[in-house]
């Protein structure tokens, strides 16, 4: 039985639709991490974006691409830290990846440059004041990548920023 493009092109419509983002943890040689703030929305956030699926982008190139247009910053990012599948109220599921971005020196710091279309600032900030700054799911997702990096051999799976089971 063959199966024609009209009923294979149906057939992929009919699937569900997950979006997909991804991020990058810079840090300082004080351990504080990079945190930008979006003029969209409330709460903070890590530099990262939207993956562009037309065009086939990878999690990893979304996140350098994001980077480089939010921050100014062109750098290879180093492992995968965390996935985290986060259920919205008002939008399908989505799936975000974080990046270890590395650690910035001051020079880096100094090359920051915001995308002012779509950020107010950025700030350096300790781990333990995250979660003030990163709402919901968000900070225990940036938490639980801070926890991987520390560990050096593991990727946190979670589900709504929590451990997945």
């Amino acid at each position: 039985m063959s199966t024609s493009s009209s009923d294979f092109a149906a057939y992929v419509a009919s699937l569900p639709r997950v979006l997909a983002g991804a991020a990058a943890i810079f840090r300082d040689a004080e351990g504080r991490v990079l945190l930008v703030e979006p003029n969209y929305r409330a709460g903070w956030a890590l530099p990262g974006g939207t993956i562009e699926s037309d065009d086939g982008e990878s999690p990893r190139r979304g996140a350098r691409r994001e980077t480089l247009e939010e921050i100014g910053l062109d750098r290879e990012l180093g492992r995968l830290l965390a996935v985290d599948w986060v259920l919205g109220p008002d939008r399908p599921p989505l799936v975000a990846y974080v990046y270890d971005g590395g650690v910035l020196d001051e020079d880096d710091l100094g090359a920051i440059r915001l995308q002012e279309a779509e950020l107010l600032s950025w700030r350096l900030v300790p781990r333990e004041e995250l979660t003030d700054y990163l709402l919901g799911s968000l900070g225990r997702r940036v938490l639980a990548a801070l926890d991987a990096l520390a560990d050096g051999s593991t990727t946190a799976e979670l589900e709504n920023g929590r451990p997945a089971s």
